[in-house]
């Protein structure tokens, strides 16, 4: 089989090249065709793959491309891990939005309307390129802002573009490690949208053991996000948040250390990888050891600013093992190729699964996969505090969309004062002038 990534020369790239050389089985991917814009970086993460085959035996034959249609041609999977704009784009999102007092997070508030401004155009014309070359093909975004580009492109492929985020699968690792449980034998009760979705019970043999962890405080913070929203709260709302709840529930703080912050995440991220490529252009023989250090440096310094706003110190150990979107990737792949049958919670549309929401809003919830692609499975509705948010910020969502087909800058506006982390009409419309004067692919969006 053959798997096209686009964003081929991005860093955790040897993440997803890892995952499928540990997979020995029948019908596994062969072909690996890498997608980049930028040869530069597509050379140095090919150096790297090359280096980590290395007494691998039949690994996955290796091809890179700049041409989107050449790396679309024969595709079965397309796994689409583009940043339009890159870091610098990033780092704009961040600082107008601080800049005016509000969260510039990249797909939270500000930030990620923004970032999904200049995204949604780029998407929707792969999913063209995709449905025109590739009909047949399976497509796993991992591109951010993932639920609304999810959405988007399900406008040209339906069923089958479906999104993964590693936040769930990690988030359930961890409580689940909390409880002494195995996570391979729980099942997950977790629902909403991308970055904004609580866990709302883990089940073994039939048995609800989230109870048993709320009236437990250590084992409720023994770990990242019961240290993060404190004990109180978690059991005043009887679920445990996404990592991403915390700009929502601790507004005012999240703000004030992101002002306070010598540099963004952008920034942090920008320098780690201009020195990871300028490391591997200089010194290619070595490109598998510095992305491993540079890998590591990434995993310690995320979620530093809502470690900050919570008072904790440098990571857990336990905390550092992402929730590993390429195993998830990797799984989903399997289930569809072979008929595998499994349950992911991922990304896809909403039938009648929440019924807050229409049949084609993108939501993320647990998923029966097979041969025949997923569909979300029976789960119990949202508890009332969190319908209004789930709504209120689909409808953000549904406007990025909308802006971005018609090019309409009155619908961007719209996008921007409506998020829940907007404060004002008027501060709307100044983050929509700064980020328009500073960010060119956001100069399709007319009066």
């Amino acid at each position: 089989m053959r798997l096209t990534i686009l964003g081929g020369g991005g860093f955790r790239v040897p993440l997803v090249h890892q995952a499928l050389l540990s997979d020995r089985g029948e019908g596994r991917i062969t072909e690996l065709v890498l997608h980049d814009l930028d040869a530069g970086r597509l050379a140095a993460i090919g150096h790297v793959l090359t280096q980590q085959e290395q007494g691998v035996a039949d690994p996955p034959l290796i091809a890179t491309t700049t041409d989107l249609d050449e790396a679309l041609t024969g595709a079965d999977f397309v796994f689409s891990a583009i940043r339009v704009g890159g870091l610098p784009g990033r780092m704009i999102d961040e600082k107008v939005a601080l800049d005016e007092g509000v969260l510039g997070q990249e797909t939270v508030g500000a930030g990620g309307v923004a970032y999904g401004l200049r995204t949604v155009p780029v998407a929707l014309r792969i999913a063209q390129r995709i449905a025109a070359l590739a009909p047949q093909a399976w497509v796993i975004n991992f591109t951010n802002p993932a639920g609304i580009v999810t959405e988007a492109m399900s406008r040209h492929l339906g069923d089958r573009v479906i999104g993964i985020c590693d936040s769930p699968v990690g988030l359930g690792r961890r409580v689940a490690h909390a409880l002494g449980l195995d996570p391979a034998r729980a099942w997950f009760d977790y629902a909403g949208l991308n970055h904004l979705g609580w866990l709302r019970g883990i089940h073994v043999d039939g048995q609800n053991h989230l109870p048993r962890l709320l009236a437990d405080t250590d084992a409720l913070t023994s770990f990242e996000e019961g240290k993060m929203f404190g004990a109180d709260w978690l059991r005043t709302i009887g679920a445990i948040p996404n990592e991403y709840l915390q700009y929502y529930y601790f507004t005012r703080e999240a703000v004030a250390v992101a002002r306070n912050a010598d540099k963004t995440r952008g920034a942090v991220l920008a320098g780690q990888q201009d020195r990871f490529y300028d490391a591997v252009r200089r010194d290619p023989g070595s490109a598998l050891s510095i992305w491993e250090s540079a890998r590591l440096e990434r995993e310690t310094t995320y979620g530093a600013e809502s470690r900050a706003m919570a008072g904790i110190g440098s990571r857990d150990e336990s905390d550092l093992e992402s929730g590993g979107y390429e195993k998830v990737a990797l799984a989903l792949m399997r289930a569809i190729a072979h008929d595998e049958r499994t349950t992911l919670i991922l990304n896809v549309r909403n039938r009648s699964t929440l019924n807050i929401l229409d049949a084609d809003a993108v939501v993320e919830v647990p998923c029966v996969v097979d041969s025949a692609g997923a569909r979300p499975v029976v789960i119990d509705q949202l508890p009332e505090h969190a319908r209004g948010l789930v709504c209120g910020v689909k409808a953000v969502d549904r406007a990025v969309i909308e802006a971005a087909v018609g090019g309409s800058r009155a619908t961007a506006l719209k996008a921007l004062a409506l998020h829940p982390l907007v404060d004002s009409v008027n501060v709307a419309r100044r983050l929509l002038d700064g980020y328009q004067s500073q960010i060119p692919d956001l100069a399709y969006l007319r009066a």
